[in-house]
């Protein structure tokens, strides 16, 4: 059948025409595929990016967690021995312990803290705490109870850090001790005055025990009106009760040499007397 030009082109108008959406699929297809493949691809690839370095802090934190823990290990242990050593001390031989005291104390922060210097300094090294914690609180313990035992006053935080910052690289941000683990050192420190006191009243230093019994009492006075106001105290209040166990028996003991001082008797080979049998008065605090 023949159709003249007018038909023919009837028919193309009425004929139907494919949707723009479909004409862009065909004619596109070849042209497109690969670019969205290309995109798709680069996004795989920026993902995998941004999780190997994810992965490569973490790693990292990880490892530096476990160099910290066993740091901290280091520092409480040693500091632990000068302790010790501290309770060595006697009114004969106090000079000699408290220097080699000091000069352990010296070697726990030149071997030990540094390190934890070292590894925390110029870095969020509160996301560390928990890790190096026990033995800051260790070494502020030590570090206060010789200073009380030397002086009779307290080691403040300021001053421990003024003598951390030699160890820290003057290139970074250096590592300040918190008030936090200042403050839980120092209630550990009531606990070590306490046995201190105990001692001293049966090497015939009551004096000495008075002037503990005094210096722990204002500790647990100061801290009793911060810690209530501390937001993370839950380590605090529960030191706060042992705290007053410590100041609880230092005061029965000062008390009974105090009532009971006519009973006194002093070290044997000691030759000052003290007993009522002698002819001599009681003990006065």
């Amino acid at each position: 059948m023949l159709y003249s030009a007018r038909s023919l082109h009837r028919l193309f108008l009425m004929a139907p025409k494919p949707k723009p959406h479909r004409l862009h699929q065909v004619a596109g297809t070849s042209l497109q595929s690969p670019v969205k493949r290309v995109r798709t691809m680069t996004t795989e690839s920026s993902f995998k990016d941004a999780f190997a370095k994810y992965a490569e802090y973490l790693n990292d934190l990880n490892d530096k967690r476990e160099r910290v823990v066993k740091a901290s290990r280091d520092v409480t242990m040693n500091s632990k021995k000068v302790i010790f050593q501290v309770h060595r001390m006697s009114k004969y031989n106090k000079e000699e312990i408290l220097e080699k005291a000091e000069k352990d104390l010296a070697a726990v922060a030149d071997q030990y803290m540094s390190r934890l210097v070292k590894e925390l300094q110029g870095t969020d090294f509160w996301k560390l705490r928990r890790a190096y914690s026990p033995g800051v609180q260790e070494y502020v313990e030590a570090a206060t109870f010789c200073k009380f035992c030397r002086t009779g006053t307290l080691l403040h935080l300021d001053e421990i850090n003024a003598s951390l910052l030699p160890l820290s690289d003057p290139t970074l941000e250096p590592l300040q001790l918190n008030i936090l683990d200042y403050l839980l050192g120092l209630a550990d420190l009531t606990g070590e005055l306490m046995r201190l006191a105990i001692g001293r009243i049966s090497d015939g230093e009551p004096e000495f025990a008075k002037r503990i019994c005094e210096f722990v009492r204002e500790i647990y006075r100061e801290l009793s009106l911060i810690v209530p106001h501390m937001d993370d105290s839950s380590d605090m209040k529960t030191k706060m009760d042992t705290m007053l166990q410590s100041v609880l028996k230092i005061e029965n003991a000062c008390f009974s040499v105090h009532v009971r001082g006519s009973e006194y008797m002093p070290l044997l080979g000691s030759s000052e007397p003290s007993s009522f049998l002698l002819g001599v008065s009681d003990i006065e605090l």
